[in-house]
């Protein structure tokens, strides 16, 4: 088995994700609980991260710190990122990872269905930085990672509002990495592939899809979510100490 690294540096930081009950989120929260951070997270999805937080204690690490919260609500989601960093201490790396890739078609798009798309895929995440960086700055710094998407590059079919959020993400981490780094913020995306979680496999992974998708990668294996979680945590560790305004893309060499 791979003997993957660790980071002392993690030790007692307090370490926030959005969309940590399930997939990718899930993966982030058990890594940084198993590097011995403190962490917060939110979802929509209450037994889901009520499993996950009992799955991180029975694995010998502290419980993770769990808040039902919906990052389209904005005044709600904030406060729920104030609650957790009250209980834990102040927030240092957020992870920002709540998304949701529904497939659409042009002639259904209404105004209304682009703004939740917007709001669930792009907009919660310029507002949680918002309300993380007083205490960032305060505590000295620290490291937030944004979450982009492979599909805008791919361009993957029936997923334009989708991939036009994903494509937004990259200049807000350009731009706030600007704004903030002589508060030694830094901010970094990672850009996932084809990641195999639950609901990828259940609902488009194919043995065509698998074919092809194999075919366009370099390494010829699937990529999971701890492979996602992995860089994470080397960004958030003080090991990329003068690493910012950077996307990661982690796809098996797909693109």
């Amino acid at each position: 088995m791979p003997a993957f690294a660790s980071y002392p540096s993690l030790m007692g930081r307090t370490v926030f994700v959005s969309g940590g009950g399930s997939g990718i989120g899930a993966s982030i929260v058990e890594h940084f609980a198993e590097q011995g951070a403190k962490v917060g997270f939110v979802d929509i999805d209450e037994p889901a991260s009520m499993a996950l937080v009992k799955k991180v204690e029975t694995a010998g690490h502290a419980a993770p710190l769990f808040l039902k919260a919906d990052v389209r609500d904005v005044k709600a989601y904030q406060a729920a990122i104030t609650d957790v960093a009250t209980k834990l201490g102040a927030i240092t790396v957020p992870i920002n990872n709540a998304a949701r890739d529904d497939r659409h078609d042009l002639a259904e798009v209404t105004p209304d269905y682009w703004d939740e798309r917007i709001a669930v895929n792009l907009r919660h995440q310029f507002f949680a930085i918002q309300a993380v960086a007083p205490g960032m700055k305060a505590a000295g710094g620290g490291s937030i990672v944004n979450f982009s998407s492979v599909s805008y590059h791919t361009m993957t079919a029936r997923l334009s509002v989708y991939e036009a959020a994903k494509a937004a993400v990259i200049g807000l981490t350009r731009g706030l990495a600007r704004d903030l780094g002589p508060d030694r913020i830094r901010l970094n995306a990672i850009t996932p592939g084809w990641i195999m979680t639950q609901r990828q496999i259940d609902l488009w992974l194919t043995p065509e899809a698998e074919a092809d998708l194999m075919k366009a990668q370099c390494l010829k294996e699937k990529v999971y979510p701890p492979d996602i979680a992995r860089m994470a945590l080397f960004l958030a560790s003080d090991d990329s100490r003068l690493i910012t305004a950077q996307n990661f893309v982690v796809d098996g060499g797909r693109m």
